[in-house]
């Protein structure tokens, strides 16, 4: 008899005992039920989260610099509580460094704050207002869906004008074009002149879709007189990433005035920051969330060992019988093992069937994506849950005696 043969026969034989005894199966298969639904979902929302991070750290570019007054992660108080007593970046910091980088395409300063924005009666409530200038539509990468971003002349000018997000525009003129209405930020009236195209949120936290673009003079003289700005820097080339950030340090250090032996008094955060962070943060989420699902994987595996070790003592007369017949110790090991591997696939597909509507719930509180490898690495754990747990029941049958198998009553 071939590997292949054995294999047929084996799973004839497995699903005629799992047949014969459908109430004891069903019950054996809810531990691995539990478990392989409590994997579908971690794994679901890991998927989820990974892309909607992914998407959402995309729009602040690889090769973009960020340089603030501190980092964005600081490692503890002490040092976030150092770096608040540095010197605020200024607009004319900004300005020197676009006439001294050669090794970037874009200087933008940027400040921010929330506003209220009013057209008519009609408000969308507080929005994100950025000030900056002309190149940030070079540096952000963002996409003009109707009418343009304000150009060199109209911020150095100073004109009320400004460019607003999808969902300022929804909210203050419903399906109608914003290009060329006036609304109030902050009291003061400016001029649309573009509308963004549709970002979605960040991370699922905030809508990028929910802000207004103005000039940065417009931004100091309405909204803060005295901003603490940040300055986007955008590298001319991917390739040269590390000596476009180094130039950036060194001019930097130059305009700030700092002697060679004093520490930097500023930060240059990266994209890169962001992913490291990230991976951090859902490598411990992920490995918490598989321990505990791998207990109850383990309590599963437990209920499959203990039925497989009463089927084997219910069957012994029967192995008896077949090793008396001819057959090797390989083919009883294959058939108990495949039985516990197809009642474990069962209870994997059963859990498949009972996590797909509970992922489509879970879509309405977070990102979660159940892909097809989801699905089949649930699968391939149910499968190898039922194959460990069933080896040493399937190793005791195949390592009995005949002439005592047949003995038994």
């Amino acid at each position: 008899m071939n590997f292949i043969t054995e294999i047929r026969e084996g799973f004839g034989i497995s699903w005629a005992a799992i047949r014969a005894n459908k109430l004891r199966s069903i019950l054996t298969t809810l531990g691995i039920v539990i478990g392989i639904v409590t994997v579908t979902l971690m794994g679901t929302a890991i998927e989820g989260l990974n892309q909607s991070f992914m998407s959402s750290i995309s729009s602040l570019g690889a090769d973009v610099f960020f340089v603030s007054r501190d980092a964005w992660f600081n490692n503890n108080e002490g040092e976030w509580r150092k770096t608040q007593r540095r010197r605020p970046l200024k607009i004319a910091e900004a300005n020197k460094l676009i006439g001294q980088l050669e090794l970037s395409s874009a200087v933008a300063p940027v400040a921010q704050s929330g506003a209220r924005v009013e057209f008519e009666r009609r408000n969308s409530g507080r929005v994100q207002v950025l000030g900056t200038t002309e190149q940030y539509a070079i540096t952000s990468g963002i996409g003009i869906s109707e009418g343009h971003f304000f150009s060199a002349e109209e911020a150095a000018g100073g004109r009320p004008v400004c460019i607003i997000g999808m969902q300022v525009s929804s909210n203050l003129f419903g399906g109608g074009s914003a290009l060329g209405q006036r609304i109030k930020i902050s009291s003061k009236t400016f001029e649309v002149v573009g509308v963004l195209e549709k970002q979605g949120s960040f991370m699922g936290i905030f809508s990028m879709d929910n802000q207004a673009v103005i000039p940065i003079e417009q931004f100091i003289t309405t909204i803060w007189n005295n901003p603490d700005i940040a300055i986007h820097v955008k590298a001319r080339q991917l390739t040269e990433l590390e000596d476009s950030r180094e130039e950036l340090r060194h001019t930097m250090r130059k305009i700030r005035r700092l002697q060679p032996s004093d520490a930097d008094d500023f930060a240059i955060n990266q994209q890169e920051q962001f992913v490291q962070m990230f991976n951090r943060v859902a490598g411990t989420i992920a490995a918490v969330g598989f321990f505990i699902t791998g207990l109850s994987l383990f309590v599963g595996g437990i209920g499959i060992m203990n039925i497989m070790f009463v089927s084997v003592a219910e069957r012994t007369r029967e192995i008896g019988i077949r090793k008396a017949i001819g057959a090797k110790r390989r083919t009883i090991l294959l058939q108990f093992l495949t039985e516990a591997g197809c009642i474990c696939l069962l209870g994997g597909l059963i859990a498949l069937a009972i996590a797909w509507p509970l992922t489509l719930v879970m879509q309405k509180f977070l990102p979660a994506t159940m892909s097809l490898t989801v699905a089949s690495v649930a699968l391939l754990v149910s499968l190898v849950t039922g194959v460990v747990s069933g080896f040493l029941p399937a190793w005791r049958a195949a390592r009995m005696n005949p002439v005592d198998a047949l003995r038994s009553e």
